[in-house]
C-alpha cells in the first residue's frame, strides 16, 4: 500500500500566536514553529498500516523553507521519504489554492491512500480532506476514530458528538483522523540519524503544473480586512458568604438562565 500523509508547519498552539499587521496573515516568522499535532496521529497511523500490510509512507508538505525542520521531525518517527512544494508565490495562499497544489502533488505521487489530521491548530477550518477529495475524486472518510484496512476496502468509525458513525469506502482515498485514534511513537535516536538521510524531493509550482496567479495573493478568495486582539476577560462576580450565600448564588444562577 502507497500511503501519503499531510503535514503542516503552525505555530505552537501553547505559545502566543499573532498577526502580522502588515498582510493579516499569522505571524509565523517569530513564533515556534511546530509539526500540527493532529498530524502526528495520521503519521503514526500511516506507520501502523505500513507495519501490517507492508508497503510505504511518503510525508506530503507544502510550506516556506523553515519547513524542512518540521518534515525532518516527521521523518524521525518512520515514513520512508518526504515531499516538500516550495515556492516564494505561495505566500497569502488560502485553503482553495492549498488544496489545488496538495492535489496536484498527490496526483503525482498515485497513493492508495491519503492520511490527513482532522483539523489544523492554526486554521481549524477541517476542510482540506474534503476539498482533496473533490479534486482527487477519492472517497473522503473523515473525522475517523479509528481505521480498517482490508485489501482495497476502508473501514472507519467516523467520530461524532453523539458517538460514531460506521463508514467503508474503497481505495483511493483520503481519510481524516482525530487524536483518539492512536498514541503516536517518541522518535528514537536511531530513527533521528535515519531521518537525515531519507530522500526529499523539492517541488515547485512549475514542477507541478500549477501557475502562479492560481496561488497566493492573487488567486485567493478571501481576504482579511482587519484584525484585532480578543478583549481581556472581565473580572467575575464574587458573592461573599455571610449566610445567605447559597441563595445570592442561585439567584445568580436563575438570572443567568442556567437554573
Amino acid at each position: 500500500m502507497k500511503i501519503v500523509v499531510l503535514v503542516k508547519q503552525v505555530p505552537d498552539s501553547g505559545a502566543e500566536r499573532n498577526l502580522r499587521a502588515d498582510d493579516n496573515t499569522v505571524d509565523r516568522a517569530s513564533a515556534n514553529n511546530v509539526i500540527n499535532e493532529m498530524d502526528e496521529y495520521a503519521i503514526e497511523e500511516a506507520l501502523r498500516l505500513q507495519e501490517a500490510h507492508g508497503g510505504e509512507v511518503t510525508v506530503l508538505t507544502m510550506g516556506p523553507d523553515r519547513a524542512t525542520e518540521s518534515i525532518r521531525k516527521a521523518l524521525s518517527m518512520g515514513p520512508d521519504a518526504a515531499v516538500h512544494v516550495l515556492d516564494d508565490a505561495l505566500a497569502g495562499t488560502d485553503a482553495l489554492g492549498t488544496s489545488k497544489v496538495l492535489a496536484a502533488a498527490i496526483s503525482e505521487l498515485a497513493p492508495d491512500l491519503v492520511i490527513a489530521g482532522a483539523e489544523s491548530t492554526d486554521a481549524r477550518g477541517q476542510v482540506m480532506p474534503h476539498m482533496l477529495a473533490e479534486r482527487l475524486g477519492f472517497a473522503a472518510l473523515t473525522g475517523a476514530r479509528k481505521l480498517t484496512v482490508e485489501g482495497s476496502q476502508l473501514t472507519v468509525e467516523r467520530q461524532t458528538e453523539e458517538g460514531y458513525e460506521v463508514v467503508t469506502a474503497a481505495t483511493p482515498a483520503i481519510v481524516s483522523v482525530w487524536d483518539t485514534i492512536n498514541e503516536p511513537r517518541y522518535p528514537s535516536f536511531k530513527g533521528i540519524m535515519a531521518a537525515k538521510k531519507k530522500p526529499v524531493a523539492t517541488k515547485s509550482l512549475a514542477d507541478l503544473g500549477v501557475a502562479a496567479d492560481q496561488v497566493g495573493w492573487a488567486g485567493a478568495a478571501t481576504t482579511v480586512l482587519s484584525h484585532s486582539k480578543r478583549p481581556a476577560r472581565s473580572a467575575g462576580q464574587k458573592v461573599a458568604d455571610s449566610g445567605e450565600g447559597g441563595v445570592a448564588l442561585v439567584d445568580y444562577l436563575s438570572s443567568e438562565k442556567f437554573v
